[in-house]
């Protein structure tokens, strides 16, 4: 899929052009960015701001190694410990093999101020490529992307105009697809158990295109629980339960994610409630935890080895931006599983 015009590739934004925002010499620049000798401080925060209205970013690549380039890709992914991106980076391993190119890799822990560190970080080693899970960036980070002039592939999402290239799948119509296989599979009375969307704007989307597809069928949601903070099995159990214990006649709950979704089984099968007999349960991302249950899990899987794979192929097939964005759908599965 094609997308809007660029503007044109960058080699990035300079030193000088910092300076001339600024109203100060080169030699101020750097010396403050360098944080060597005295400086007023109404300068430094003049200088800064204006590092960060233009998304400068120095370069940490000297001389003649700069123009051989660093041959590394920066790789900043949310989390480690969600299963759902170890398995991007596998794909982005395997992509990787015999090119000469190693993946330095930031996790953000879903905070974007964290992230826009990581960016300017990476930024300045000059990398081939960055890849970055979402669309979700702060101001200074989107600034410091866009004027990079390297190749730029946001990863498991493609709800939103990208900056460069956006690899994976879309999250408001995979929730739709979700509400349309349980509406045709005779369920009415829907219940929802999530987490916190702040900081998961994709499970956010999912959510959306549910309530969507329930829309179109005349219904909504029956009941609606969300815990605070991130997803997890423990929250997975003790949502459905608070959510239960309101006593609405529910048929089937729709989960944020399968963390969410397998503490909900277990919840079932420790308060004497069957999964898909007394009440359907179904999650999202398709883990094995969920299809290693003895009930495996109804879910979707979505293709995440291939999204971190596919993007590395493209951005080291044609390594200057293209003339316009591109989307690539790496799509997703719904797996019936045997709890809905």
């Amino acid at each position: 899929m094609g997308g809007k015009r660029l503007a044109g590739r960058r080699q990035g934004v300079t030193l000088s052009e910092v300076a001339l925002r600024a109203a100060v010499s080169e030699i101020t620049v750097s010396r403050i960015l360098r944080n060597t000798g005295p400086i007023a401080e109404a300068t430094r925060l003049r200088v800064l701001e204006a590092v960060r209205e233009t998304g400068y970013v120095p370069n940490r690549l000297a001389g003649g190694l700069a123009s051989s380039g660093s041959k590394l890709v920066g790789v900043i992914v949310p989390s480690l410990t969600n299963v759902v991106f170890p398995e991007v980076l596998g794909g982005i391993r395997s992509a990787l093999i015999g090119t000469g190119f190693q993946a330095v890799i930031g996790v953000s822990d879903y905070d974007l101020a964290v992230e826009e560190e990581l960016v300017a970080s990476l930024l300045a080693w000059r990398p081939e490529a960055m890849l970055i899970a979402g669309f979700e960036h702060t101001l200074a980070a989107r600034a410091m992307l866009d004027n990079s002039g390297v190749r730029v592939a946001e990863l498991m999402d493609i709800d939103s105009a990208p900056i460069d290239l956006a690899v994976g799948h879309s999250h408001w119509q995979a929730g739709h697809d979700s509400g349309r296989y349980l509406l045709d599979r005779g369920y009415t009375r829907f219940g929802y158990v999530g987490h916190d969307w702040l900081a998961d704007r994709r499970a956010r989307l999912r959510h959306d295109g549910l309530v969507a597809a329930l829309a179109e069928a005349g219904l909504t949601l029956v009941e609606s629980q969300r815990n605070d903070g991130p997803s997890s099995t423990h929250a997975g159990r003790d949502t459905l339960a608070a959510l239960l214990a309101r006593g609405s006649g529910l048929d089937v709950v729709v989960f944020s994610n399968d963390d969410m979704a397998v503490g909900g089984v277990f919840h079932c099968l420790g308060a004497g409630i069957r999964p898909k007999t007394d009440l359907a349960l179904f999650g999202f991302n398709g883990v094995d935890i969920g299809q290693a249950l003895p009930m495996p899990l109804s879910t979707m899987r979505s293709n995440r080895f291939l999204t971190g794979k596919t993007a590395i192929e493209r951005v080291l097939a044609q390594r200057e931006r293209p003339g316009q964005t591109e989307i690539i759908d790496t799509g997703y599965q719904i797996l019936p599983g045997a709890t809905a």
